[in-house]
């Protein structure tokens, strides 16, 4: 396969306009997503067409053995002074995958109070450089509850957070080219991990998801958590991978669990496994909207994969239906673009043979744009009238000004109807961002 350029333009954008802010720069994302990518190639680039000497550029992959002693908070500490002192001009330091800060592999078990002190010197080193004026920090990170959940403690407010994704489907086929058609269909087969593009054959790019999950994904979340093994989280992951896009919550998951397990587990414990495949990107959970009420609703939610691929890798590509997919797509390419998003529910009432009938509407996603709203129904199928009042019923009963858009597989013109709802074409959708701003 001929060398491809990826280009990653709204995250490079990003640190660019951050650049010597004062702020720690913190590229959070599932592991293998493209951070190193970006911050080592990319931004790296960026700053020597600038005229950054090379040696002001400081480069630390705390994944790799090179850098292994790292770990450590004092042998860090002293690296940097080395490397910061003296230098003229600002002074670039990337610190890769920092959650590998961690306690040494032979070391005894470290208590809660001794893993908190650890962390913390981190913390303390990461604050000291940035408030160095000849200083620009920047570090990534695959768990959110040690870097994004601590920002506005740790550093003070002086923290800014990136969240880099797998490719999507836009950035993707700007790499490939060819046929839409059939670049989508890859795309929703093997998903967005950039190093797929390095593997020639289908079989090394399932053997490559497939393998992620052991080498890496279970193996940082067991390794973080300290447990005993593997197992239990496997098994919640699965469940939640084939749920994905569903109604779910820790309790119908114990539920599924009990039959595969043969003893029902506590779902406490579940939910605090989900915690730990959220914390570590895995799934992104999305939270029900209630609109008229407008207020979120407790349970159920929605938890979707970080990224197709990785999704159907885990169950084998057994359970490869292309609605389900294509709204897992569909979310993840709303939340790359910077949007928050929920699940709508709608309550509408009735009357049937006389009797008042209450019946909650799904509105697949809002989109939340600033002020600006978009209600958006995923619809992979739009076959007959009867089809077209299913999904568009629920957008039609919202009563609201805000924007309502059907998003159909395939090559579908834009046009409006006499209701004010839109109908939009997947492709153009995935490939014009101009089509939500």
């Amino acid at each position: 396969m001929r060398a491809m350029k990826i280009k990653r333009d709204f995250y490079l954008n990003r640190l660019i306009e951050a650049k010597g802010d004062g702020f720690v720069k913190i590229v959070t994302g599932i592991r293998r997503c493209g951070k190193s990518y970006l911050l080592f190639n990319l931004f790296k680039t960026y700053l020597l067409k600038e005229g950054v000497h090379r040696e002001n550029i400081v480069e630390i992959a705390l994944d790799r053995k090179k850098d292994a002693k790292l770990r450590d908070p004092d042998a860090l500490y002293d690296f940097l002074i080395h490397r910061t002192s003296g230098k003229r001009g600002t002074v670039y330091v990337f610190i890769d995958e920092i959650q590998e800060c961690r306690r040494p592999k032979g070391i005894r078990r470290e208590t809660p109070e001794e893993k908190a002190e650890r962390e913390q010197q981190f913390y303390d080193i990461l604050n000291e450089f940035r408030q160095r004026k000849n200083v620009d920090l920047y570090v990534t990170g695959s768990n959110s509850r040690l870097l994004v959940t601590d920002v506005a403690t740790q550093f003070r407010g002086r923290g800014e957070t990136i969240q880099v994704n797998p490719l999507t489907f836009s950035e993707y086929y700007a790499a490939v080219g060819g046929d839409k058609v059939d670049a989508w269909s890859h795309y929703l087969l093997y998903g967005g991990m950039p190093e797929l593009f390095s593997m020639r054959t289908d079989a090394a790019k399932r053997a490559y998801l497939e393998g992620l999950f052991k080498t890496i994904y279970f193996r940082d979340i067991v390794d973080r958590y300290e447990l005993h093994d593997d197992y239990f989280l496997a098994n919640v992951n699965d469940v939640l991978m084939s749920a994905s896009g569903s109604l779910t919550n820790p309790t119908k998951l114990a539920n599924h669990l009990g039959t595969v397990l043969g003893k029902k587990p506590d779902p406490r414990t579940v939910g605090r496994y989900i915690g730990m495949l959220t914390d570590a990107y895995l799934f992104r959970k999305a939270e029900r909207f209630d609109i008229k009420g407008r207020t979120y609703l407790d349970f159920p939610s929605k938890y979707y994969p970080a990224d197709v691929g990785l999704r159907n890798a885990r169950l084998n590509f057994r359970q490869v239906e292309p609605d389900h997919l294509m709204e897992c797509a569909l979310y993840n390419e709303l939340v790359a673009r910077g949007a928050n998003v929920d699940v709508g529910v709608l309550e509408v009432e009735s009357r049937k043979g006389g009797k008042r009938e209450s019946k909650q509407l799904e509105i697949d996603f809002i989109v939340n744009l600033g002020r600006e709203k978009v209600y958006i129904q995923s619809a992979y199928r739009l076959a007959g009238t009867d089809k077209i009042e299913q999904e568009t019923r629920g957008l039609r009963k919202i009563g609201d000004s805000f924007r309502k858009l059907v998003v159909v597989d395939g090559v579908q013109p834009f046009y409006t109807d006499e209701s004010g709802v839109s109908f939009v074409g997947l492709m153009d959708f995935m490939l014009n961002r101009e089509v939500l701003a």
